[in-house]
């Protein structure tokens, strides 16, 4: 056994999400349902860079589903109802609030993630991983996928489930999700996004950015932060062009750029 955590069956048919660091490296995988039903499962799809997977059961009769709520509607002290199996204790439910909705995954020092988590104070401890987060009338707004250890201990947080649907909906067509990127890396700034280094023949690059670079724009959206800019890449996607401004010795200057497929532009 490689370790244990919870999913949230979404699609009567057996389809179940959960967490990619759940069913990492597992060659199987039993699911045990609430009644008791211990059930063989595959891997459907898993992405690393959201944290999320996609596994399916054959059960022989259609299952429950939990619903599935809007994760944009969540504010800031709302109920918040974290459930799952931590540390091995099925079907634990604790209670808390909303801490914040709007967390960038790289202000936790995680820099391998592309998320905007959801934050609470309801307890999350190993083995809830990938466990749904409800609101007060029992909808799944996200997916339990980490909590802060040490300093600041108390504080989980979870993946918006808009943006679980999103992947998890990739996974079931595709087999994986689709994540564009422009190939450059910014730092904050209190007028935007500025650009600290670029891939050399990256999107950006071939477009004319350099560094130090102030980006203000993109997509026609005002850039406050980098997350704000990476969110603008998203919603463009592979393949479309990206409109940009920039500050560059205190003169405007546009560009058009062409976002690509991360997962084919870091291959060696």
């Amino acid at each position: 056994e490689r370790g244990q955590g919870t999913g949230v069956i979404f699609q009567p048919e057996g389809l179940i999400l959960t967490n990619a660091h759940v069913v990492d490296g597992s060659s199987r995988v039993t699911v045990v349902l609430v009644d008791g039903r211990s059930l063989e499962g595959a891997v459907v799809g898993s992405d690393p860079i959201t944290d999320l997977a996609v596994v399916r059961v054959s059960s022989g009769s259609r299952l429950p589903v939990a619903p599935l709520g809007n994760s944009d509607a969540v504010q800031v002290g709302d109920w918040a109802i974290a459930v799952g199996n931590p540390f091995g204790l099925d079907n634990t439910v604790t209670l808390g609030i909303i801490s914040s909705t709007n967390r960038n995954a790289s202000k936790l020092g995680i820099t391998d993630k592309r998320l905007d988590l959801i934050q609470t104070d309801a307890a999350i401890n190993p083995g809830n991983s990938g466990g749904p987060l409800l609101n007060a009338d029992g909808e799944v707004v996200g997916i339990n996928a980490l909590v802060r250890s040490g300093p600041g201990a108390g504080l989980g947080f979870s993946i918006p489930i808009n943006r679980a649907r999103n992947i998890a909906d990739q996974i079931i067509k595709n087999g994986r999700a689709s994540h564009a990127m422009v190939g450059l890396v910014l730092q904050a700034d209190p007028r935007g996004a500025r650009v600290a280094s670029l891939l050399p023949g990256g999107p950006a690059a071939r477009a004319g950015l350099q560094t130090g670079d102030l980006i203000t724009k993109a997509a026609g959206l005002v850039i406050k932060d980098p997350s704000q800019f990476l969110k603008a890449v998203e919603a463009t996607g592979v393949g479309q062009p990206l409109l940009v401004q920039a500050q560059r010795d205190g003169k405007t200057i546009s560009f058009s750029l062409v976002p690509v497929e991360m997962a084919q532009s870091l291959k060696p």
